[in-house]
């Protein structure tokens, strides 16, 4: 089955446009809030990752634990986002990628197939190493899902070669060592990085992790096809200024 992911970049890539995509965690801050916010979010992404609250948080930095932490206690379960997302989403809203950790998966009946009936078009499984996935990207190719694969920083060239050579969608390309969150401008080092995995792989490559104002995406868009946009998000929602940002990030991706 052709996979949406791949399509939204092929299009993206004849126009010269980056993506935007925005990064929500399911349910915050409310079951009111996260609806209108979704919305606004969905209007103005190109891709949007939703992240299902764990209690056990891997990569993310303070902001994102504490949506998540909140998120749980108002009673966000996976459940109960598949049913916002039926009810809620627009129907012509941009591709869908849910961030999820493996035991998710695995507690879920029918995860691959539940995503696929609600217009999920990729996960992103942090804690599920490359060399384990194999069983999963096969569930979601087959279902015309993208399960997307994540370079680090630290990750050694071979590696990322055999991460590339299989990846679906997109690569999320880390932009440091470390965990989520808002910063200030990226060192010479990070551009490095990213020009070198882009020498490695023809596949596009979406930088996340401090990724948080239009100045990031310009510094970075030579390189990039696309940004992942978390923790300032999270924090433009507290302040009620998510539209503002949006239609910063928005502009700057061309």
């Amino acid at each position: 089955m052709p996979a949406e992911l791949d399509a939204r970049f092929a299009a993206l890539g004849m126009t010269g446009r980056k993506a935007l995509i925005p990064f929500l965690v399911a349910g915050y801050p409310t079951r009111e809030r996260f609806r209108e916010v979704l919305r606004t979010t969905a209007a103005h992404a190109d891709v949007l990752e939703i992240g299902i609250p764990f209690s056990d948080p891997l990569a993310d930095g303070p902001t994102i634990q504490a949506a998540s932490s909140k998120a749980l206690s108002a009673g966000v379960t996976l459940d109960r986002t598949f049913a916002e997302l039926r009810e809620h989403f627009p129907k012509d809203g941009p591709p869908l990628v849910f961030m999820i950790t493996y035991n998710q998966v695995l507690a879920a009946r029918d995860f691959v197939a539940r995503c696929r009936d609600h217009r999920v078009a990729g996960l992103i499984v942090p804690d599920l190493p490359f060399e384990e996935a194999g069983e999963l990207r096969a569930q979601c190719q087959a279902a015309g899902l993208s399960l997307v694969s994540m370079i680090a920083p630290t990750t050694s060239e071979s590696r990322a070669r055999q991460i590339a050579a299989a990846a679906q969608g997109f690569i999320y390309l880390i932009s440091v060592a470390g965990t989520t969150g808002a910063r200030g401008e990226f060192a010479a080092e990070t551009l490095a990085y990213i020009r070198k995995t882009r020498a490695l792989t023809d596949n596009p490559l979406c930088v996340g992790f401090g990724i948080s104002k239009a100045a990031h995406i310009r510094q970075l868009r030579e390189y990039a096809d696309g940004f992942i946009v978390g923790s300032a998000l999270v924090n433009a929602i507290d302040e009620g200024r998510e539209r503002e940002l949006l239609t910063q990030l928005r502009a700057a991706c061309g």
